[in-house]
């Protein structure tokens, strides 16, 4: 699964936006949500699997943080689409200021 598509569901969000603040283990991400462990298992594996998490066991647990290879890679994208505003908007609001036929400038 691609970033993107692991991004879509609200869950995967918040939980993202969970670690951005730092490493945290599955029972403390688990305690955040009303839904089941097992559901959270499933969560977390599909961020793993498209590159925005890691984990680290560390005795029973399982400690995860944002992988900042998969962040990068997201974030890139969205640089070189935003990239891509300004001229278009630029042109736009060049268009919007230019007097119409029969109008003074």
């Amino acid at each position: 699964m691609d970033s993107f598509t692991a991004l879509a569901d609200p869950t995967r969000r918040r939980i993202v936006e969970m670690l951005a603040q730092g490493a945290l283990s599955a029972g403390e991400i688990g305690e955040r949500f009303t839904v089941s462990a097992p559901a959270i298992s499933q969560h977390l594996k599909t961020l793993r699997e498209a590159g925005l998490v890691k984990v680290t066991v560390a005795g029973q647990r399982r400690i995860y943080t944002l992988d900042p290879e998969g962040i990068d890679a997201f974030d890139d994208w969205v640089r070189r689409v935003r990239a891509f505003w300004p001229d278009r908007l630029a042109a736009l609001e060049a268009a919007l200021l230019k007097p119409e036929p029969g109008e003074e400038a």
